[in-house]
Formats: structure tokens, C-alpha cells, sequence
């Protein structure tokens, strides 16, 4: 008998942490199908990378904050490749400009909180039926550190809000699915930067990075090697988790820290 195919789709990931999981989701066996919002040449030349490694690749341009998009992604992709497998919700839009809240505008409130929890309770909703079809499956979720403390975060409130909120759904799934061989996660990536976010282990060793705890920047390796062990199908035990992958590193500034630190 052939191998059964398994199919991971993991949203915003033509660059930085998604683009990394991707790969190594790859090198696991899964096919994969990378979700993006604009950059059409990253896209295409991750599929190239994934094919190489052997495996199929799909991509599909869509902005997961627009809620009208995810249902005819999610039908390609059950229509032409039969249901996904893991879904791992690694987009999320994030203002980085510091600001209070009151300055939000009222369509950045949305953007924000549909791009970071209605739509992944959406794609959760979609990809469910197939997953307890064959009582297998795989959802990651993506935070920040110490997102399972709903701490106030000055400056992001929008964003926290969001991100807490899907902590408790994430707990509250993992329980509602358990039965059904699906496990729910989350990751919460600690401060790791540019290009560093596609960079291996190996390649930051030797590297001083002063805010890290552990002496060294974090990378998209990091990060993936966890996604990676969650999606085993032996790591059945492991959910409703929130898990920081910071080095040790609390990510929240206080607002005193951080008007010290602005000229």
C-alpha cells in the first residue's frame, strides 16, 4: 500500500516562522499548502523548495483577515487535495507602531481581532469535520509570551485581547476534541527578529544576543522544531497547551519600561 497522504496548511507562510515550518512540516512528510496575502514571488519560490524536497505544494493567495476568503480556500483545497490534516494558524495581523488604545480606528479593531481569532475560529470550525472524519488531526495556534497570564500589554491592547481570547478557545477545543483524535495547541513565539525568523539553530550559535536569557537570538528552527513534534502522530497526549518558546524572555514591557526607552 501507497503511503496516505497528509496535508498541512499553514496560513501566512510565504515568509518568517510560517515559511520555516513549512519546510520542515515538509521534510516530516506532509504536503503542504501555503497561504499568503501578497507576495506572490516568496510564495512561488517556497513551492519550488518544497517540491524539491519531494513532497506536493499548493499555494493560495488569500488575506485571512477578510473572513469572505477562507471558505473558497478551504473548498480548493477539500476539492483538490481531499481535506487538511494539521492547520496551523500562523497568521495574525499586528500594528507595530506603539499606540494607546483610544487611537484605534474602529476598522483596525476589526482587522485586528478577525485577523487573530474570528478567523481562526473559522478555519478551526471548516477543517473540523474532516479531521474527526478520520480521528486524526492537528491544530496550532499561534500567541505571545505569557498570553496564558491575560496580562495587560501596553500598547497592544487590541492585539492581546485577541490572542487571550484564543487562548481559552484553544483549551476549550482541545477538551471538546480530544475524543476525536484531534489535538489543539499553542505556540508563543518569543522576540525573534527578521531574517532570523528563517535561519536555523546552527546558524545563530555563535551569535550574542543581549535581551536573550539564554545568550543567543531565537530563530525559526526554534519554533518549528515544536510545531513539528506536536503534528507526530505519537505526541497524541500533548494539548490544550500554551507553550512559550521565548529562551525565557517576557516580551511584555510595562509602560514605564518602554517610555524609558523612547527618545
Amino acid at each position: 500500500m501507497g503511503q496516505v497522504r497528509k496535508v498541512a496548511l499553514i496560513t501566512g507562510s510565504a515568509k518568517g516562522l510560517g515559511r520555516m515550518t513549512a519546510l520542515v512540516l515538509a521534510d516530516q512528510g506532509y504536503d503542504i499548502v501555503v497561504n499568503y496575502r501578497s507576495n506572490d514571488d516568496d510564495a512561488k519560490e517556497l513551492q519550488l523548495a518544497i517540491e524539491h524536497k519531494g513532497r506536493s505544494c499548493m499555494i493560495y493567495k488569500a488575506n485571512i483577515a477578510d473572513l469572505k476568503e477562507l471558505r473558497p480556500m478551504f473548498e480548493t483545497i477539500e476539492r483538490e487535495w481531499g481535506g487538511i490534516d494539521v492547520l496551523i494558524n500562523n497568521a495574525g495581523p499586528f500594528i507595530r507602531e506603539r499606540r494607546f488604545f483610544v487611537d484605534y480606528a474602529s476598522e483596525e479593531i476589526q482587522y485586528i481581532m478577525n485577523g487573530n481569532l474570528i478567523s481562526v475560529m473559522e478555519l478551526d470550525r471548516l477543517v473540523l469535520p474532516y479531521m474527526r472524519s478520520k480521528k486524526w488531526g492537528r491544530i496550532i495556534h499561534f500567541g505571545f509570551g505569557h498570553a496564558a497570564e491575560a496580562r495587560g500589554w501596553p500598547h497592544r491592547a487590541v492585539y492581546a485581547a485577541a490572542k487571550v481570547g484564543l487562548v481559552s478557545f484553544t483549551k476549550t477545543l482541545a477538551v471538546e476534541e480530544a475524543g476525536q483524535g484531534i489535538t489543539v495547541n499553542m505556540i508563543c513565539p518569543g522576540d525573534i527578529y527578521g531574517l532570523n525568523k528563517e535561519k536555523m539553530i546552527v546558524e545563530v550559535a555563535n551569535e550574542i544576543d543581549k535581551e536573550s536569557l539564554r545568550g543567543r537570538p531565537g530563530t525559526g528552527e526554534d519554533i518549528a522544531r515544536v510545531i513539528a513534534f506536536l503534528c507526530l502522530a505519537e505526541s497524541d497526549f500533548i494539548t490544550g497547551n500554551i507553550m512559550d518558546i521565548s529562551g525565557g524572555l517576557d516580551p511584555i514591557r510595562t509602560l514605564s519600561e518602554i517610555q524609558k526607552k523612547e527618545p
